[in-house]
């Protein structure tokens, strides 16, 4: 079966990508030196801007494996609904009072949870998501 895919890996596509394999093999990331090695080559793909089919697919498996070995070395740590909140306000530009006024919650509510005595509650959560047009699963992760 032929897809759509292997009709564009030809030529000059398929050229590019496999010199990219034959000069940094895709494979496991399992070291900072390879890692670090892995870096540089997607940072001279970026930088060299327009890419090619073959390029862009190497550069998206190495990404891939980039990001599997970031997970694994260099977890990041949610962000506490303090630092959640304000950082949508930051983006907003609003207050605190805006925010009570505007989400109808109450400004004590939302002074405890910026100064973390308070977490976010389901019902918090809802009027959040909706005031601030995101996901309900941006501000709920911590629950």
């Amino acid at each position: 079966m032929t897809t759509r895919t292997s009709s564009r890996f030809t030529g000059k596509n398929r050229d590019s990508y496999l010199e990219l394999v034959l000069a940094f093999p895709l494979c496991s990331i399992r070291s900072e030196e390879q890692f670090k090695g892995a870096q540089d080559v997607m940072d001279g793909l970026v930088k060299k801007g327009k890419l090619n089919y073959g390029e862009e697919m190497y550069l998206d498996a190495l990404s891939d494996l980039v990001a599997a070995y970031e997970e694994e070395h260099y977890p990041i740590e949610p962000a506490s609904d303090a630092d959640m909140l304000r950082h949508l306000m930051e983006a907003k530009g609003v207050t605190q009072t805006q925010l009570s006024r505007e989400a109808e919650i109450a400004k004590s509510t939302v002074s405890e949870i910026l100064a973390e005595k308070r977490s976010f509650s389901r019902q918090i959560i809802r009027k959040l998501a909706d005031y601030f047009n995101v996901d309900v699963s941006v501000l709920a992760g911590n629950l």
